[in-house]
């Protein structure tokens, strides 16, 4: 992948502007949740000039709204970070899917999304969407005590479960500690970067129908996110194979999150499993638009270096 240091931004043959909104996602209010930019008709964008816009915006992500490419596929959106674009992550599809209905671009109903993860379900109301998760994946993860160290915790602030790396689109490793811990985590980006975690790592603890969650994703320089539906859509995963929901049928879960950072967020879940394997996850939300107008398409234009931001977001 390539850093924003990099790339230097390519010409098109109609430099101008696009249109694009700020939403908060994942939001009970605005100001709230995980911001993200949605940039429209951003079919003729190179991927250089997406990762420049996505640098200018300095959010945790930017959805890059185009026409499907793939049979059945309702739209395309490419997702990037400042650092880099990504396959598949949560709020950015529920920001997009939710903004292409309340701005009349699509209708209400069912859309299928076309990504770098393949095409998923999203179903969009009034007040935002559900994102259908890809299949579920779970692999054995870091030893806790160690994942623990590297959150600046201890082996006694762990709960007796393991540290999976579980996913449905981007993985994630889960550790689940002691309530009242969580927000005492401070991550140590050389020791989570080489942890094996996935694309991150989400510290939560659990009681028995809510994770109170915060996540560190790696593709943001070890940042802390808001709101993660992809870490979201995992935690379900993993709460299948530690026992804590139902092994049959769907079992339905929340997410809080971003609480310490003055962003909380609500993520609404369920899993469905079968014989004590996850099957299927989703993820919902609330999207609340915050700001529009346009921006200009840069040419040629070499990206400075920069600092990571305090924010990530998947």
């Amino acid at each position: 992948m390539l850093t924003v240091a990099e790339v230097t931004v390519e010409s098109v043959a109609s430099p101008g502007s696009v249109e694009y909104e700020v939403v908060d996602v994942f939001a009970p209010r605005a100001f709230a949740g995980n911001p993200l930019a949605v940039v429209f008709d951003a079919d003729d964008l190179t991927t250089a000039q997406c990762q420049a816009l996505a640098n200018e915006f300095a959010l945790s992500e930017t959805s890059f709204l185009c026409a499907p490419t793939e049979p059945g596929a309702s739209y395309r959106v490419r997702i990037f970070t400042p650092y880099a674009e990504l396959p598949f992550a949560g709020h950015p599809s529920v920001g997009a899917a939710h903004t292409l209905v309340r701005t009349g671009r699509l209708a209400a109903g069912t859309l299928r999304q076309e990504c770098g993860a393949g095409v998923l379900d999203v179903v969009v109301d009034e007040a935002g969407a559900t994102l259908s998760g890809g299949r579920p994946t779970l692999e054995d993860g870091p030893d806790p005590a160690a994942l623990a160290r590297a959150l600046g915790l201890s082996a006694a602030d762990v709960v007796g479960l393991p540290a999976s790396v579980a996913g449905c689109g981007l993985p994630f490793a889960v550790l689940a500690v002691h309530p009242g811990v969580v927000d005492r985590a401070v991550p140590d980006p050389a020791a989570l970067a080489a942890s094996g975690v996935g694309e991150g790592v989400s510290v939560l603890s659990w009681d028995g129908a809510t994770a109170y969650a915060r996540v560190f994703a790696n593709d943001l320089h070890w940042g802390e996110d808001p709101a993660t539906g992809s870490a979201a859509l995992g935690t379900g995963v993993w709460l299948v194979a530690s026992g804590l929901v139902a092994p049959e049928g769907t079992s339905a879960y929340t997410v809080r999150q971003g609480e310490a950072m003055g962003r909380p967020s609500v993520l609404s879940c369920t899993v469905t499993a079968e014989a004590g394997r996850a099957t299927a996850a989703t993820v919902a939300g609330a999207v609340v638009p915050v700001a529009a107008g346009r921006i200009r398409v840069p040419v040629r234009t070499p990206l400075p270096a920069r600092p990571a931001p305090r924010g990530a977001g998947l």
